[in-house]
């Protein structure tokens, strides 16, 4: 069985599960390991029982309990060489005591029976990546922070049997609420966040001729709303509103089938 779900989504923490066969591996998490485990349990998975961490980068909503996690269940992670670097600027010894594996954003790798296709993203960290997982037959896309799209992008995605995309904020509510000047900017660039316009135009830009599951991801609580999320992508599939999945920070989604 090859299946996916989320733990969370949005600015308070962030982690998906991919499982494949006897294999299952985290993208990220934003979690304390207390968290993480009581939501884990939630979808009825052990940690102990996890294969490996992949990191996406730096940032805490994505890697601010990888470590914990990792050192407690004796779980290997997988990061850039620019994410390891970044995470250990506050600690120099932050996951000496964990399976680190360098990664880079062009070459492929397996974790069991999981293969993982890293692709490079436009974002304001030191060396971010996301991911294609699957199985060898059946594949999901990851992209849940890049600022704007790129052939490179359009590429991994296209073909895809499940994508878990960011949209992030609407831009009216970003410019017209409270956040600073300089924040709204830095949300709004092409190495920040991508707004509900701009994922439903990667969306129409995709192979999507296998897609069976969209689940919009990483929805700002303060620029964006669910309802406007869904409208600007079910616009793009032209699919009933009901048939997209929306990612929430409480709850995330549960499994899905691939």
């Amino acid at each position: 069985m090859t299946r996916f779900a989320s733990l969370g989504s949005g600015s308070e923490g962030n982690c998906l599960i991919f499982e494949a066969g006897a294999t299952r591996v985290l993208v990220d998490c934003g979690f304390k390991p207390k968290e993480a485990q009581t939501r884990l349990e939630r979808l009825g998975i052990e940690p102990a029982s996890l294969s490996g961490i992949l990191v996406t980068h730096e940032h805490s909503d994505h890697a601010g309990g990888v470590f914990a996690l990792a050192r407690l269940h004796d779980i290997g992670v997988w990061l850039t060489h620019g994410t390891l670097a970044a995470m250990r600027e506050p600690d120099p010894d932050a996951g000496r005591d964990v399976a680190c594996h360098i990664i880079d954003g062009l070459t492929p790798f397996s974790i069991g029976d999981a293969r993982v296709e890293p692709f490079t993203v436009p974002h304001d960290a030191r060396e971010p990546v996301q991911f294609v997982l699957s199985d060898g037959a059946r594949r999901l896309g990851v992209l849940t922070d890049a600022g704007c799209s790129t052939p490179r992008i359009q590429e991994s995605l296209s073909g895809c049997d499940a994508l878990v995309l960011e949209a992030n904020h609407d831009l009216d509510m970003l410019w017209n609420g409270i956040y600073p000047p300089w924040l709204k900017k830095r949300v709004a660039s092409r190495f920040g966040h991508l707004n509900n316009a701009a994922s439903a135009s990667l969306l129409a830009a995709l192979d999507r001729s296998r897609l069976r599951h969209v689940i919009a991801a990483h929805l700002s609580k303060r620029n964006n709303t669910v309802e406007l999320a869904r409208a600007a992508l079910v616009a793009a599939l032209n699919c009933e509103p009901g048939w997209l999945g929306i990612a929430d920070q409480a709850e995330g989604f549960a499994w899905r089938d691939l």
